[in-house]
């Protein structure tokens, strides 16, 4: 009667699953404005005569800051208050939304975008720690996470959809205005609807830390992006290793700090470690998505809002599955739900090696359904073991690993991966670009397929036919070379999870000795 009693206190009410929906729109609108570029570039570019270096800072900023705030926010919100620097981020994102939908300027603009990343990293390690504050019981924890995660990952995708629709119909500042009555929300209720809370003993903030993990994560995250670009050239690899320099200088750092602003002994629980190491791979595969959109538009020639509807269905499928996983992981082990899923999404692989050139989109659309469903236990249910076995004091901590080990998995992804299918079609395309035609055409064809397609247009037939269809041939093998190595590492995912993962029993069943061997494993 007293477990009854107990548990009843500690279950969440209609205010909670309230103050989930006012926390989960900003997640989602975060998201969002990580993706909506991809359309709207083009329109900026014209309206602000911003020139190719001004689009790429346009286009990055927002990433770079949004990454290189994310652990010193969460610590900044466990020291001051999770609420408190909620209201604030939101306030600083409204207004830099505003700046940006109404900047005259290229450097306005770029500004603009910095200010939001900045603001963007207050929201994402805050919300998520306030929901273990908030839901302490471990089944909704679980499902208020798998919903909150749903948002913030579906955001990315439904980025194009969201920013191609606002675009046939207002012009191109408006897809920034959507987030200031989100943001004025979020400052009206918090108050009424969020706890606030603090580490009781938070300790001093040390800034050469914080200047020591900005000097970690700006200058790898730019190295890994300009390597997936233009491969290893000396600036990106010198950014890189520079990046690793300064991780090394902030890891020795924190074992030494009374109050570090990253806490190292985290790691020191085997589900916290499996679950943030086993996210970080499968975001990794991500990667696999840019491959495929890059496929619907230049070789089944599709416009980029139909190439995202054709995406959609996948990311329905993903939104739906980290929406059930929760629930479903009540009646039987994480690991096994998680093994399952990721053995779904190498199927998913097995598909998407199947496609070709011109060989229509059913089994793209499939095997991409396929793909993003099967990670979706693992995206939701690692966070809620990130999270969850977290002390309450370093909830925002542990949300902001989460976050920055997602946007270093995704640079990391994208380097990796796209330099295999980047080596697979220039090994390729290499038979198919003609002898007679000048050094500029064959080296913009080699250099990318959006390039090969540009410089098909402006040759004669057949050899414009001929350098098409080899570029499309040679990219849809270098797809193929990228989603195998994807299912492979899910594989060996899922492997490492069901063994690693074995011992923590179906949410909401508490096992004593499975709970001591979980942790003491």
């Amino acid at each position: 009667m007293k477990d009854a009693a107990l548990e009843s206190n500690i279950r969440a009410g209609l205010k909670e699953w309230i103050g989930l929906a006012v926390l989960s729109l900003p997640a989602l609108l975060v998201s969002i404005d990580l993706s909506v570029m991809i359309l709207a570039l083009p329109h900026i570019s014209v309206a602000l005569s911003a020139d190719s270096t001004e689009q790429l800072w346009i286009m990055d900023i927002y990433g770079f800051m949004l990454s290189g705030f994310l652990i010193t926010m969460g610590t900044l919100g466990d020291r001051i208050g999770r609420r408190r620097l909620l209201m604030i981020g939101a306030a600083a994102f409204g207004s830099a939304s505003v700046l940006a939908a109404f900047s005259n300027t290229s450097g306005m603009l770029i500004a603009a975008r910095a200010l939001l990343g900045i603001a963007g990293a207050t929201v994402s390690p805050s919300s998520l720690a306030l929901i273990s504050n908030m839901f302490r019981d471990h089944k909704q924890r679980s499902l208020a996470i798998g919903i909150w995660f749903m948002c913030s990952m579906g955001g990315m995708a439904l980025g194009p959809v969201v920013g191609g629709t606002m675009l046939e119909h207002f012009s191109w500042g408006s897809i920034f205005l959507i987030g200031v009555p989100v943001m004025a929300l979020l400052l009206l209720t918090a108050s009424h609807l969020l706890p606030d809370y603090r580490d009781p003993a938070p300790g001093r903030l040390d800034m050469t830390s914080v200047m020591l993990s900005m000097c970690t994560i700006l200058p790898a995250i730019y190295g890994l992006k300009e390597i997936a670009k233009q491969g290893l050239q000396t600036l990106p690899l010198i950014a890189t290793l520079a990046g690793v320099g300064f991780g090394t200088l902030f890891v020795r750092r924190q074992q030494r700090l009374a109050s570090p602003l990253m806490d190292l002994r985290l790691f020191a629980n085997p589900a916290f470690s499996t679950a943030l190491g086993g996210l970080f791979g499968i975001t990794l595969t991500g990667a696999s998505m840019l491959f495929i959109a890059q496929h619907l538009q230049f070789v089944e020639g599709l416009s980029p809002l139909r190439a995202a509807m054709c995406m959609l269905p996948g990311v329905i499928a993903s939104m739906a599955g980290m929406l059930l996983s929760p629930l479903i992981a009540r009646r039987i082990r994480p690991s096994l739900l998680i093994g399952a899923g990721l053995a779904v999404s190498a199927v998913g692989c097995i598909l998407l090696s199947q496609v070709g050139a011109g060989s229509g989109l059913f089994t793209l659309i499939v095997g991409y359904i396929f793909f993003s469903v099967g990670a979706a236990p693992f995206a939701s249910l690692s966070s809620d073991l990130i999270v969850g076995s977290a002390p309450p004091a370093k909830a925002g901590s542990a949300a902001a690993l989460l976050q920055t080990s997602g946007e270093f998995a995704f640079a990391l992804g994208i380097a990796v991966l796209g330099s295999i299918g980047t080596y697979v079609y220039r090994t390729q395309i290499a038979d198919f670009i003609p002898r007679d035609v000048t050094t500029l055409t064959a080296v913009t064809s080699r250099g990318s397929l959006a390039g090969a397609v540009s410089a098909a247009k402006a040759l004669p037939e057949p050899n414009g036919s001929t350098l098409l269809h080899g570029a499309q041939l040679a990219f849809t093998d270098g797809m193929h070379a990228v989603v195998a190595v994807s299912g492979g590492l899910m594989i060996a995912i899922a492997i490492l999870t069901v063994i690693k993962l074995r011992h923590i029993p179906p949410i909401g069943h508490k096992t004593p000795s499975d709970l001591e061997l979980a942790t003491q494993e």
